[in-house]
């Protein structure tokens, strides 16, 4: 069950371009990365000019306003679903939204069952719900 933030530039996409950015990341959280049906936890953050700083790290990146960070908080994903995960993201952002994958930033965090609570002051995990 990854939680997905996503960051993005205020007023360059639509809502309904802004709810594509969002499908297809999830879409690719169901396709490659073992996400459950129906386990979709999204937060899409805009930020005014000049609040996202992304260098290129020395990579030769041409950055613009169209830049999308996608940070992912999860358990047990492999390294070979990680990089599965980076390339999809590319591709499918590529041909269904046309960002170029420059303007893309993913970064994956790793935490423990214990490190969730779905609601109710309950770790589901540990308790068995989940």
């Amino acid at each position: 069950m990854p939680l997905v933030r996503i960051d993005v530039i205020q007023d360059r996409r639509s809502p309904a371009q802004l709810r594509e950015l969002a499908d297809t990341v999830q879409d690719v959280m169901l396709d490659t990365f073992a996400a459950p049906p129906r386990d979709r936890y999204q937060i899409i953050t805009e930020h005014r000019p000049g609040q996202i700083i992304a260098e290129d790290t020395g990579l030769g990146y041409t950055r613009t306003d169209d830049l999308v960070v996608v940070q992912v908080t999860q358990q047990g994903r492999s390294e070979a679903q990680k990089q599965a995960m980076y390339r999809a993201l590319a591709d499918r952002l590529e041909q269904r939204t046309g960002l170029d994958p420059q303007d893309l930033i993913v970064s994956v965090t790793e935490n423990t069952r214990e490190d969730w609570s779905f609601g109710l002051g309950t770790a589901q995990f540990l308790t068995g719900q989940l």
